[in-house]
């Protein structure tokens, strides 16, 4: 092997070594987030109120007075309290909040779906799709 060979072959090298590897893809899915609000219980439950209601029942929990508010949860809890044993577990919790989550976001594909059927046969059409997204006339 030459001089010039050898250096090649040596800045080659050590070209390979210092470069900077490729960012990895996130390829675990990861669960939404619960709220779009901040998660800080020092200033307020609104993060923890989306989580365990929803957001769109939060709302409406919003709304009511104190005593309202407390007899409605009083249901809720009923509803979580999947034994009735009168007590709420961690894993009833987890799995009301995640029932809450699933229900949001099957109403929202819902809503979605109606806005875009236009003919409401039931089926979305590439057109009808351009045009309820896009806003192109059918």
């Amino acid at each position: 092997m030459t001089i010039p060979q050898l250096l090649l072959c040596l800045s080659l090298s050590m070209l390979c070594i210092s470069s900077k590897p490729t960012e990895k893809k996130d390829r675990v899915h990861h669960d939404p987030q619960l709220s779009d609000k901040v998660h800080d219980d020092a200033q307020s439950f609104d993060y923890d109120h989306d989580a365990f209601l929803g957001a769109e029942e939060a709302k409406t929990f919003d709304q009511l007075t104190p005593e309202e508010s407390k007899e409605r949860l009083g249901k809720i809890v009923s509803k979580i309290d999947g034994d009735k044993d009168g007590f709420v577990t961690v894993e009833e919790l987890k799995a009301w909040i995640k029932f809450a989550q699933k229900r949001w976001i099957y109403e929202d594909v819902e809503r979605q779906w109606k806005g875009h059927d236009l003919n409401e046969d039931g089926l979305i059409s590439w057109e009808e799709y351009k045009n309820a997204t896009y806003g192109y006339i059918l």
